[in-house]
């Protein structure tokens, strides 16, 4: 029997693609087998987020009006039959919608899919594991998934300082990995506390820091979370004969002779297929739990914006992630 816990809740929503989020009363969804209720406590936006209530993410369509959000972390409420792994006042975060038709997390409550779901890391605060999903498993993917880091390998991470780019640093390093990244000078020092070697790319040609830093002969992975232009001096940079460029932002024309010129391979990442398709959605929630892991061995600590947002001032904090003016990741908190 299908039971509504409870029966209305406060929700930000997106009625018109580029206009203002409108906060007010909406119906609580409808618990069912299989699925698990979380009041949700924090919800972290991504850039991605403002380009799917622009109207603008083409791969990422999200029918409105609708409740945007795709990183969450909240607190279970009750499991439907079925529900393995997860109890009533369960503390949890994972990627669990925001996209394909799917309940965002800009709301009082949620009904999630519990294979996406991961136990929130002890030495996390709901509003920095909120911070964590998409990015996490972006990078997750692309460095382990398809690029099989390990010790000894070196790492070049293109926007080391934003938000996957940060993390990634992390898991190359936890890994084993020797890391290197790019990022301007005013970058420089957080890049650094991450231990990563900073490269200025805006001082220093790729050729110039693949001679300095490999001999010329290349790094093992380099892990593109910029695209355009950055995937293109990837592809000259990979290793020869043992390159992997891997990309979370594959769009555009790209010529791939540089790539195959030094016998190198690449991949790319397609984070949302899981959200999508309805598919092997539980490796998201396999890839949470490496976060909690990381977090709580004290190897994996979120950027997050000081700024703080409610739920009355999403809006303010979309505005916010679309001025780019921001120091970390812009969470915000649901009461």
């Amino acid at each position: 029997m299908n039971t509504i816990i409870p029966s209305s809740m406060l929700a930000s929503v997106q009625d018109v693609e580029g206009e203002a989020l409108q906060v007010r009363l909406v119906a609580a969804p409808t618990l069912e087998a299989g699925q698990v209720l979380v009041r949700v406590q924090a919800v972290g936006l991504n850039p991605l987020d403002t380009k799917i209530r622009a109207g603008k993410a083409a791969h990422a369509q999200h029918p409105l009006p609708a409740i945007l959000g795709i990183d969450m972390a909240g607190v279970v409420v009750a499991v439907g039959p079925g529900v393995e792994g997860f109890a009533a006042d369960d503390e949890v975060f994972g990627m669990t919608g925001g996209v394909g038709g799917v309940q965002g997390a800009l709301a009082q409550f949620a009904v999630v899919d519990p294979a996406l779901l991961a136990h929130r890391p002890k030495s996390l605060t709901a509003r920095e594991a909120a911070a964590l999903p998409l990015v996490f498993i972006t990078a997750w993917e692309g460095l382990v998934d398809r690029a099989r880091v390990a010790p000894g390998k070196t790492v070049l991470i293109h926007g080391g300082a934003g938000g996957i780019g940060h993390v990634a640093v992390q898991i190359a390093k936890a890994h084993g990995a020797t890391v290197f990244a790019t990022a301007n000078a005013a970058q420089r020092a957080y890049v650094e506390s991450l231990g990563a070697t900073f490269i200025d790319y805006q001082q220093e040609s790729v050729e110039e820091y693949v001679a300095r830093y490999t001999d010329g002969e290349g790094f093992d992975i380099i892990f593109d979370t910029v695209g355009g232009a950055i995937l293109d001096n990837s592809f000259k940079a990979a290793r020869r004969y043992h390159g992997h460029v891997v990309s979370a932002l594959g769009w555009g024309t790209h010529s791939i002779a540089p790539l195959s010129f030094r016998g190198a391979t690449y991949s790319g990442v397609f984070t949302l297929m899981p959200l999508l398709s309805g598919r092997d959605r539980a490796h998201h929630g396999d890839i949470m739990r490496e976060a909690s892991r990381l977090a709580d061995a004290g190897q994996l600590r979120p950027r997050v914006d000081p700024n703080r947002f409610s739920l009355n001032t999403a809006e303010e904090a979309y505005q916010y992630v679309e001025s780019g003016d921001t120091a970390g990741k812009v969470v915000v908190e649901v009461e």
